[in-house]
């Protein structure tokens, strides 16, 4: 019965990676599947899903991923297409690009913030087309 279960989970590409709590990792990450991170990551990290940073997790680096779920720590610019949570007592700091962004409370977050429509593609795009004057500035 168990290994049923267990090979119907695998045959559905959720494929979820932990860090757990007590590791560091000294390097860069490159992931298809969700990432949830409860140790340390010192280096940049691109997740082509969601990313989940618990309470306990620490990222030192740049964050590229889809979706972004963050209770611990981050250093570093965070670059999301859809929606970014921060939550609990997160400490960030550093820039925000996303689409969208949801900030509880008791977050402490010290950078800038840029949102729009698919995060980090929609801002590139703004930014060429006000180098061009498609945009007023005034």
């Amino acid at each position: 019965m168990f290994n049923t279960k267990l090979k119907a989970s695998l045959n559905e590409g959720t494929n979820t990676t932990i860090i757990g709590n007590g590791t560091i990792i000294t390097g860069n990450i490159e992931s298809l599947g969700d990432i949830r991170i409860d140790g340390m990551l010192v280096g940049d990290i691109t997740v082509k899903a969601k990313l989940l940073i618990g309470p306990d997790g620490v990222v030192q680096g740049s964050i590229q991923c889809e979706q972004a779920d963050i209770l611990g720590k981050v250093i570093g610019t965070i670059k999301v297409n859809d929606l970014v949570q921060l939550r609990g007592e997160a400490v960030i700091a550093g820039d925000i690009y996303a689409g969208k962004l949801h900030v509880e409370p008791f977050v402490i977050f010290n950078g800038q913030c840029h949102m729009g429509g698919t995060g980090t593609t929609r801002i590139i795009g703004l930014k060429e087309e006000v180098k061009e004057g498609m945009i007023a500035t005034g």
